[in-house]
């Protein structure tokens, strides 16, 4: 039995990736905003929501599988953009969406990915996500949605929430940089982590390669770093899914809604489904979790829209969750990067496995057999969630 295999719990993988991948990348993924608070709030309210139990029922043939944008998924999840996840793990996107195609799921690529789009197509067979930054430079935005295009994507994930750039004191105190700055302390740590530094030397996959090469005035890390932070664009408006959508030619997912009377906008301007997200606690600091604000969006949207949601979640159980509150399936960060940090592509299997056994054996004691039968009648009232703080 190898370490994954006695990995029975996302929390299991989280510790296997802390001791194998270097601190500033760690950090980067297992961190928020200024205080922290929003993204420790996206784990803690879950915890709130309680499940009905019922017994007595036939169990058998139990089906966890779904749809999501109208395509059939093996579990109602989808691996969530995360920007530099090549640093986690040596060529990380590819062995994440290469784990996402076995499973069944869909895969995003971050417009801030290590691997471009090409390489993404390159390694697998299916049509993935990917999920787009609007930039000042709009001729190097559409060139961008073009090749989304041109690699067969099969939606585009439009972040909406982050036209400035939300301070993550880890990253700066951690001196954050892809490639890695060779400073003393680096080169030492990467002595403690040998396996992933000689990975990481077996690839010329090591920068921002959806931008490098891309543009002119990109041409070495410092530039590169300089043009990426002075790039997100402040003028970014809900028009703006109009012109987007039509040079994609294909379904546009807005993420970044906390707000019922956004995700009308984002619905009347085009969107065809929304994530409720916060970025992970990752922006606004002090913003509510995803999960408390998920049963209003859903009331106002009703039927308008596919409402997905990300933030929080690291289990099986956390998944019926945010599906019994309304979400028609979840997008997992972190579950992908702990377990890419932890074994790579067998790691992220191996979470997306975990994640799996806990929402059938849950499901079962709850009394269900189909996953896309889970509803509020799952969890105890509305009115308790209320009084229990929502």
């Amino acid at each position: 039995m190898t370490a994954l295999d006695r990995a029975l719990t996302i929390e299991d993988l989280k510790r296997m990736a802390r001791r194998r991948v270097p601190k500033q990348f760690f950090d980067y993924v297992d961190s928020g905003a200024y205080t922290e608070g929003t993204y420790k709030a996206n784990e803690e309210d879950f915890k709130k929501i309680t499940f009905r139990q019922r017994v007595a029922v036939n169990l058998e043939n139990r089906n966890l599988s779904s749809t999501m944008l109208g395509q059939p998924v093996s579990l109602p999840v989808a691996i969530a953009p995360v920007g530099s996840t090549g640093m986690t793990d040596a060529d990380g996107e590819i062995k994440a969406a290469k784990a996402a195609e076995k499973f069944g799921i869909p895969f995003t690529l971050s417009t801030m990915a290590i691997c471009s789009i090409e390489d993404i197509a390159e390694h697998t067979t299916k049509p993935f996500w990917f999920q787009l930054y609007v930039m000042k430079d709009r001729d190097f935005i559409e060139r961008l949605i073009d090749r989304a295009r041109a690699a067969n994507c099969s939606a585009l994930v439009l972040t909406m929430d982050l036209q400035i750039l939300g301070q993550r004191h880890k990253d700066l105190r951690n001196g954050l940089s892809a490639p890695p700055k060779f400073t003393p302390k680096f080169v030492a740590e990467m002595a403690m982590k040998p396996g992933w530094a000689m990975r990481m030397l077996g690839t010329q996959r090591r920068t921002f390669r959806n931008i490098a090469g891309h543009v002119s005035e990109a041409t070495n890390l410092g530039s590169l770093t300089h043009w990426t932070r002075t790039q997100f664009d402040l003028t970014l408006n809900w028009q703006d899914i109009a012109w987007i959508k039509k040079r994609f030619g294909g379904p546009v997912i807005v993420k970044g809604i906390l707000d019922a009377e956004d995700a009308q906008l984002a619905i009347d301007n085009g969107a065809d489904a929304i994530v409720v997200s916060n970025h992970g606690g990752r922006q606004l600091d002090g913003a509510p979790s995803s999960i408390r604000v998920l049963p209003e969006i859903v009331d106002a949207v009703g039927n308008k829209t596919e409402v997905l949601m990300d933030g929080g979640i690291r289990s099986g159980q956390d998944l019926l969750k945010a599906l019994a509150l309304g979400a028609k399936g979840a997008l997992v960060g972190r579950i992908m990067a702990f377990g890419l940090g932890a074994g790579g592509e067998a790691g992220v299997l191996r979470a997306l496995d975990i994640v799996a056994r806990e929402a059938d054996t849950t499901m079962a004691l709850m009394g269900e057999r189909d996953i896309r039968n889970i509803g509020p009648h799952n969890i105890y009232s509305n009115e308790l969630l209320r009084r229990q703080g929502y």
